[in-house]
């Protein structure tokens, strides 16, 4: 099946013509699912006219995934990469390391196993362009997941997220995305901050050239689920490190120094009014503990303003010096090594 499409597709798209859209797959220990979802993508992607490419990022599979993923490497019709990582580094260094490797002018990702439809994807692409959005978001709006351990914390997670980053999407979580490419390249992607993307892509470009699209969402069928009820944590403690990224940055001094500011505030107004307690009513202060509540609010202050000049520093050298990625690839498999 996957043969005849990949020939149909063939002699329809001028293979010289500019790539137009690269398909972006992370895959884990999916080695019942990979074959399957090929397959689908050739089929759905027959109704796309444009050139295309399917990049698979194998994330340090244990199992038979890469084996398996390999047998589709050279196929007539299919531009098909495979992105082999040295171990296991996680999602989001995996889409990562695909996005950096896709060339086309627009990028899709979803996930490997089978829950998000590649079907989606053509009317995804045609409603990026039409709505002259940077970022399209699929929103899984019958999502076929359980209740307390998927669909109650992905609620949670997506209304905090909303609260803080001031995008309002109903589903952050859904790795079915369209970009343009110009954009997400702008994006280094660390962590486990793939969920956060649209608060990335948001401080690069208005929030108003962000979209989401009501997209179908099906069972898992193959293995198990790679996330559980401690996700649910994480997620909490990566939002807060995306709040203090989008907001402090650039000048994470601002953060620690108004911090600082305001215990040393706090501490001037004891320390005044202890002077006046003991030098103009003559009281005695040495045995009161509010002298060294004063004291070390005063202390703390220093501490978090010399911090900020220090995260300043840093911050800057930063940008100047860091270009090295979160992830290494032992191969790519693309079927030059056969030729």
């Amino acid at each position: 099946m996957l043969q005849t499409t990949a020939e149909s597709l063939s002699g329809v798209i001028d293979a010289t013509a500019p790539l137009e859209l690269s398909l972006v797959v992370p895959i884990f220990n999916e080695e019942e699912s990979v074959g399957p979802l090929v397959e689908r993508i050739c089929a759905a992607m027959t109704r796309y006219p444009e050139r295309w490419e399917l990049i698979l990022v194998d994330d340090g599979s244990t199992d038979a995934t890469l084996v398996n993923a390999r047998t589709y490497v050279g196929r007539k019709g299919l531009s098909l990469k495979i992105v082999a990582l040295q171990r296991n580094f996680g999602q989001t260094a995996a889409m990562q390391a695909g996005i950096d490797t896709a060339t086309g002018r627009l990028i899709a990702t979803m996930d490997g196993d089978l829950q998000n439809d590649p079907n989606d994807i053509p009317g995804m692409v045609a409603e990026l362009e039409r709505r002259e959005l940077d970022l399209l978001v699929g929103w899984r709006k019958n999502r076929q997941d359980g209740l307390l351990l998927r669909k109650v914390p992905s609620w949670c997670a997506n209304y905090l997220i909303g609260r803080i980053t001031g995008v309002k999407l109903h589903d952050y979580g859904c790795s079915l995305k369209i970009y343009r490419a110009s954009i997400i390249k702008q994006v280094k992607l660390m962590g486990e901050m793939h969920r956060f993307i649209p608060a990335w892509v948001a401080g690069v470009v208005p929030s108003s050239r962000i979209g989401e699209m009501v997209v179908t969402h099906h069972a898992r069928q193959h293995g198990q689920s790679k996330y559980g009820i401690s996700r649910t944590f994480r997620v909490i403690l990566d939002l807060l490190s995306v709040m203090f990224f989008m907001r402090y940055k650039a000048r994470p001094g601002h953060f620690f120094g108004s911090l600082g500011l305001g215990l040393g505030g706090l501490s001037a107004l004891i320390l005044i009014y202890l002077f006046f307690d003991k030098f103009i009513m003559g009281n005695d202060i040495g045995t009161r503990p509010m002298l060294m509540v004063g004291v070390v609010l005063l202390l703390s202050s220093v501490q978090l303003i010399t911090t900020g000049i220090l995260a300043e520093m840093i911050a800057r050298t930063y940008y100047r010096d860091d270009d090295s990625p979160n992830y290494i690839v032992q191969k790519i498999f693309d079927g030059s090594e056969n030729a």
